[in-house]
């Protein structure tokens, strides 16, 4: 019991996004399925590892 409220929302929330006419980006959309960057691009990573600096108070087992 209890579940009422939680249950109206999201049977509202699934209408809306059911019944509602969405304004589809398909350039952005086809940017993001094929790879090509823009400018929303993930920044890249550095070259260095963050246990670099701790790398020689490690016994190495070669």
């Amino acid at each position: 019991m209890g579940r009422g409220r939680a249950k109206a929302k999201q049977t509202k929330v699934a209408r809306d996004l059911k019944y509602r006419t969405h304004e589809t980006d398909l350039a952005a959309l086809a940017n993001e399925l094929h790879g090509s960057e823009g400018p929303s691009a993930a920044e890249p990573e550095p070259d260095s590892d963050e246990y670099d600096e701790w790398a020689d108070y490690s016994s190495s087992r070669d």
